[in-house]
């Protein structure tokens, strides 16, 4: 599974975010993020702009970290 689970798993630990706040700031199930976070599913790319949108609104700094840990350090682990 991907980076997204992941960055999100390390994220909601961090800054203290349980699965069940972002899953209400989304508008979704808990299970979907637990789906996430335990790397049974992936989001989509929509579904992963809305967890920064989602996470901005719940922490910004939670937000910034997830897309360094998602993006940031997947394109620089590349080179």
């Amino acid at each position: 599974m991907g980076r997204a689970g992941k960055a999100l798993k390390q994220v909601l630990e961090t800054y203290d975010i349980s699965q069940y706040s972002i899953a209400v700031a989304l508008g979704i199930e808990r299970n979907s993020v637990y789906r996430w976070v335990h790397e049974i599913r992936d989001p989509t790319a929509e579904t992963v702009v809305e967890i920064v949108k989602a996470l901005e609104g719940i922490n910004p700094a939670a937000a910034e970290a997830f897309i360094k840990l998602y993006l940031v350090d997947a394109l620089e682990n590349k080179e």
